[in-house]
């Protein structure tokens, strides 16, 4: 029997930019399904946050996805521009946003067209590895192609029903505090949170607990 977990993750969010390849070779090797269910980032979702957090963990934060990103042989640099909009006055998220919005509604119309963590893949990567102005030209649109999905037909989509997709991520964020956690990217099976990019091993451990199968 195919096995599945849940998948909660951010476009703004570089430990689940880090987390998604090795999430797709699970997907790949295994008789796993991984439903992509995205989430606004907790800029967005709980402005409040950075309000409280120790002022050490933005520093921190940068140093650690810098090296953990180059274990792993990745690229990467914090996104220009950022997926998030800041207020430079404030540092919190500007009240008008011209990318999260959209990119998230994009990330659970892949989904629905069943290539969501494909789509979160190559979209991340295009977000995180240094393409400058990711948002204009044809890059968007080529990770798109590159996850078997047509841009402007997702676009299309959301643009018929915007409300749709937003009550899509409100039932995901929702999901995604009931599991019982609030950061990205967090692994839900079988009612079990995962958080973080390095609980990858213990979420395949505790799948193979359950019977997780290499393909044949």
């Amino acid at each position: 029997m195919t096995l599945a977990v849940d998948l909660f993750w951010s476009f703004r969010s570089p430990y689940s930019y880090l987390a998604t390849p090795r999430l797709v070779a699970m997907a790949r090797d295994y008789d796993l399904a991984i439903r992509a269910r995205p989430v606004y980032p907790l800029a967005v979702r709980q402005g409040e946050f950075f309000d409280k957090v120790n002022p050490q963990w933005i520093p921190y934060l940068l140093r650690d996805t810098a090296r953990i990103a180059e274990m792993l042989g990745l690229p990467y640099r914090w996104p220009r521009p950022d997926p998030v909009a800041i207020d430079p006055t404030s540092r919190k998220a500007a009240a008008t946003q011209p990318h999260i919005h959209r990119l998230t509604r994009l990330g659970c119309a892949a989904e629905e067209s069943g290539h969501g963590l494909a789509f979160l893949h190559a979209v991340s990567a295009v977000i995180w590895s240094g393409t400058e102005n990711w948002h204009e030209g044809e890059h968007l649109a080529r990770a798109a192609a590159q996850a078997g999905l047509d841009l402007a037909q997702l676009d299309a989509k959301i643009a018929a029903a915007p409300e749709t997709y937003e009550a899509m991520i409100a039932a995901n964020q929702k999901a995604h505090h009931e599991a019982g956690h609030w950061g990205v990217p967090t692994m839900v099976f079988a009612g079990e949170p995962f958080f973080g990019q390095d609980r990858l091993d213990v979420l395949e451990w505790r799948l193979k607990q359950h019977g997780l199968r290499r393909r044949a």
